[in-house]
């Protein structure tokens, strides 16, 4: 297994490669990993004024039965050209190469993406489907497998992925007693939607009154129909003006509006799950939880106990 390493590449991201393979670890099961990091420029400096003793090369890299590459400085930056090209022989010869958070960006500047599905931080997903068209992203993933490449979401993602490469090649009971002496999960319920920020509030000088309005009002029922009325003109025309400012249709914007609400009442206050779903617009729990289930991939009660710092529910 070899690790390439980007001038820049953030400690933390690499440090998780580190210490998942880089550790040795015959007590726990024999034939641990072949580890090594290769600097795509030549010195042992590896990142952060960290040094390697014994670095190794992109031609080691290219060779290498698993590749990872951490995240990268910036998204914005190209990769070297030799890594690349290492990456590319790498992938011919049908390598595994798995990228952390950012590192997902080398994978498709290198081609190996095309007509794959994969996944990134959610601040950059938007940025890596304009990029490179030919890229399947799926911004809910922690982490995807598609074929040989492996892609992961954000930094603590990437010790998702890493501890599932170590279940595929020791087994269960392997990774979960190594998540253990890391004092992690070893597997993690949810997607990074959860994680996600929730998107600026609209303006415009046609539908910004309306947004205003509408936000007041979630938990009465809100129609697309009455939202037409609200705006006095068709549903149609609405529908027209909500895609062009916000790329979703009204429908899809009411529901994005009360379950971030909903996500705001579990982080900020103390309601019973019951109350969240009526004072959000969402009516029932059964339907909080089956739209929390369906969009975040994890439950309200899980939800909060991630993101609130209240203890008990309100029961009134």
């Amino acid at each position: 297994m070899r690790v390439a390493v980007i001038p820049g590449t953030p400690i933390f991201e690499l440090a998780i490669a580190c210490e998942v393979f880089g550790v040795e670890r015959s007590d726990l099961v024999p034939g641990w990993y072949d580890f090594g990091l290769c600097p795509t420029t030549p010195g042992a400096v590896i990142a952060a004024g960290f040094v390697a003793a014994q670095p190794g090369t992109l031609e080691e890299l290219a060779e290498a039965d698993t590749v990872i590459v951490p995240g990268c400085r910036s998204v914005h930056d190209e990769a070297p050209p030799a890594l690349l090209e290492a990456l590319r022989l790498a992938n011919q010869r049908g390598a595994r190469i798995a990228a952390v958070c950012s590192g997902t960006f080398v994978l498709a500047e290198a081609g190996l993406l095309d007509a794959k599905q994969a996944t990134t931080h959610w601040m950059h997903a938007e940025e890596l489907a304009r990029r490179y068209p030919a890229v399947t992203v799926s911004v809910p993933r922690l982490y995807i497998q598609d074929g040989n490449i492996w892609t992961s979401a954000g930094t603590a993602a990437g010790i998702d992925l890493c501890l599932e490469l170590v279940r595929h090649d020791f087994g269960a009971a392997v990774a979960t007693e190594l998540a253990a002496r890391m004092v992690v999960q070893p597997h993690r319920d949810g997607s990074q939607a959860q994680y996600a920020r929730r998107p600026a509030l609209e303006r415009s000088a046609r539908l910004g009154d309306l947004y205003d309005w509408a936000r007041q009002h979630l938990a009465d029922g809100l129609s697309v129909a009455g939202l037409a009325r609200r705006a006095s003109t068709s549903e149609r025309t609405l529908a027209r003006w909500f895609v062009a400012e916000t790329g979703l249709t009204p429908q899809q914007w009411l529901h994005r509006e009360r379950l971030g609400l909903a996500r705001e009442l579990l982080e900020t206050t103390r309601l019973s799950v019951d109350l969240v779903a009526e004072h959000s617009g969402l009516g029932s729990a059964a339907n909080l939880r089956s739209r929390f289930r369906t969009d975040l991939g994890v439950t309200p009660t899980g939800y909060r106990r991630a993101f609130s710092r209240s203890e008990k529910p309100d029961r009134a």
